[in-house]
C-alpha cells in the first residue's frame, strides 16, 4: 500500500515527514535511517534537531547510512552530500561514528568502497526507514533512468539533468560519476517516504503520479514497496486531491 499526501506547502510536508522519523526513532531506539543531501529533506533535518533539542535521548541510538555521494571531491567541499549531513543532521543529532555508515567522497577505489557500504548494509541492515527526494529526470538516490537499474550499491555515471542540481550548480569542474545505494537496497527498507518538492518538476511529478512502473523514471519503482509514504508540496505543482494507491 502507498499513500500520498499532498501538503499545503514545504514547511507542512517537513513537518510530516519529520513525525513518521519522530515516531519511528521512539518505537526503535537503534533505527537504521537512509538519509539523504538536498533541499527536498532540508527541512525534515530542521525538524529532527529540534526535536533532538527537546527530547535529549531520542536520537541516542540511531543509526544513519548516507543515500549517495558525488565522487572526487573533498569530503570537506560544502558540495558534497558528507558536508551536507554532517551539518544539517549527523552533528545537530550527534550520530557518532560508529552509527554511521557513509560513502567516501574521495575514496581511489570506488568500486572497493561500494563493496565496503555494501557489506556495512548487510551486516547492520535492512533499512528501518528510508529517505528520498525526487530528481527533476525521476531519480531516486544517483540511480539514473535506464534500460536497466543497478540493485546493489555501485558507480552511477551521472546524468546533465543531475549535475544541474543546486549542489553542482556553482561549480565549474563538476563529477561525472556517483556513489549510491542500488534500487534493490532502497526497496528491502522496511518503510520509505518519498519527498516531492522544487520547481520544474512538473513533469516527472505528473509521469511518477501516473503509477506506471518504468525503469525509464526509477522513482517510479517505487510503487512496488508494501510500505510507500509519499508527501507532495503541492505548492509546487497543480496536484489533485489527496488519494491512496494500492
Amino acid at each position: 500500500m502507498a499513500i500520498v499526501h499532498h501538503c499545503r506547502d514545504y514547511q507542512e510536508m517537513s513537518r510530516q515527514a519529520a513525525a513518521r522519523v519522530i515516531a519511528a526513532a521512539a518505537s526503535r531506539s537503534d533505527l537504521l535511517l537512509c538519509a539523504p543531501a538536498g533541499n527536498s529533506p532540508a527541512g525534515l533535518y530542521r525538524e529532527l534537531a529540534g526535536e533532538a533539542v527537546r527530547t535529549a535521548d531520542l536520537f541516542r541510538s540511531l543509526r544513519v547510512v548516507k543515500l549517495d555521494e558525488w565522487l572526487g571531491l573533498p569530503a570537506s567541499d560544502a558540495a558534497t552530500c558528507e558536508h551536507f549531513l554532517r551539518t544539517r543532521l549527523l552533528d545537530p543529532l550527534a550520530i557518532a561514528a560508529e552509527r554511521y555508515i557513509a560513502f567516501d567522497p574521495e575514496t581511489a577505489d570506488p568500486l572497493r568502497e561500494c563493496a565496503r557500504v555494501q557489506g556495512e548494509l548487510e551486516r547492520h541492515g535492512p533499512i528501518d526507514l528510508c529517505i528520498l527526494g525526487l530528481g527533476k529526470n525521476g531519480h531516486v538516490g544517483l540511480n539514473e533512468p535506464g534500460p536497466s537499474l543497478q540493485p546493489r550499491c555501485h558507480v552511477e555515471t551521472l546524468a546533465e539533468e543531475t549535475l544541474k542540481h543546486a549542489m553542482m550548480s556553482s561549480r565549474k569542474s563538476k563529477p561525472a560519476r556517483g556513489l549510491t545505494l542500488g534500487i534493490g537496497d532502497i526497496l528491502q527498507a522496511r518503510k520509505i517516504v518519498l519527498l516531492v518538492t522544487g520547481e520544474g518538476k512538473e513533469t516527472v511529478i505528473a509521469r511518477f503520479l501516473d503509477g506506471t512502473v518504468t525503469t525509464d523514471l526509477p522513482a517510479t519503482l517505487l510503487w512496488l514497496h508494501h510500505d510507500l509514504e509519499v508527501f507532495l508540496d503541492v505548492s509546487c505543482d497543480n496536484a489533485p486531491p489527496t488519494r491512496s494507491v494500492a
